[in-house]
Formats: structure tokens, C-alpha cells, sequence
């Protein structure tokens, strides 16, 4: 499995309403970063301020060039994203159906030992599956 490449795959495709967050980071947004809180309507995340319509994409994904000048993505919010952001991905499944490019061949041939290497990458930012 490779390290992720910012391709932003996931986030362009869960932030269009796939996302959520719990009432408890919404509260702890709402105290310390209302910044981010401001983009929240009745518990919904990614909405605007100012029309409270859904946003078809997060506010928090930002694009940029790198050196190969591919577009690369990043986390404005990072350190205080959703835990649907921070767990993902759980499982090899999610991985293959949104085409992450994170995934080898390797991967493919053996989902087993591709799920223990995933669950092992992510085990600062997500409960085991165990």
C-alpha cells in the first residue's frame, strides 16, 4: 500500500452530503472553532452561511499545484476534521470502490494482508476494527 497522494478523491466525493458529524464535535466546534461552526445548519455539516443551502463540496478542501504540477489537496481543518473524515478509510472495500490511489496491486491480490496494513496506517486516526 502507498501513502496517500492528496489525490482528494475521497473528499470530493464524501463531501457532496456523504459526510456527518457528531453532536459533540459539533459543540466542541462551536465553542473553539466558529469558524468551522458557521458551516453547520440544524446538526447538517458543509452548509452556507449565508444561503443554507448544502455546499457541493467542503469549504475546508483547498487545491494547489505541486512541483510535477498535478493538483494535489489538502485539509484546511485537519486537526479538527469529522471523525468521518479522520476514520476514513475503514475497510480495503471503501478503498477499491472510491479508487483510491493508494491501493497496489499487491493489495488486490491479497485484501487480507492489505486490510492489516490499512488498519495498522490508521490506527492513530481511527478504533481498530478488531
Amino acid at each position: 500500500m502507498k501513502d496517500c497522494n492528496q489525490c482528494g478523491k475521497c473528499c470530493i466525493k464524501y463531501s457532496d452530503g456523504g459526510l456527518s458529524a457528531t453532536q459533540d464535535e459539533i459543540d466542541w466546534w462551536e465553542i473553539f472553532r466558529p469558524n468551522i461552526a458557521r458551516y453547520v445548519s440544524e446538526g447538517e455539516i458543509w452548509v452556507d452561511p449565508e444561503s443554507g443551502q448544502a455546499l457541493k463540496r467542503c469549504p475546508w478542501l483547498q487545491s494547489s499545484t505541486n512541483a510535477s504540477n498535478k493538483t494535489i489537496y489538502s485539509c484546511q481543518i485537519y486537526h479538527d476534521r469529522p471523525d468521518d473524515c479522520r476514520h476514513y478509510p475503514s475497510h480495503i472495500d471503501e478503498m477499491v470502490r472510491d479508487d483510491c490511489e493508494m491501493l497496489e496491486p499487491k493489495d488486490l491480490q491479497n485484501p487480507k494482508q492489505a486490510q492489516r496494513n490499512l488498519d495498522i496506517i490508521m490506527l492513530d486516526s481511527r478504533p481498530s476494527l478488531k
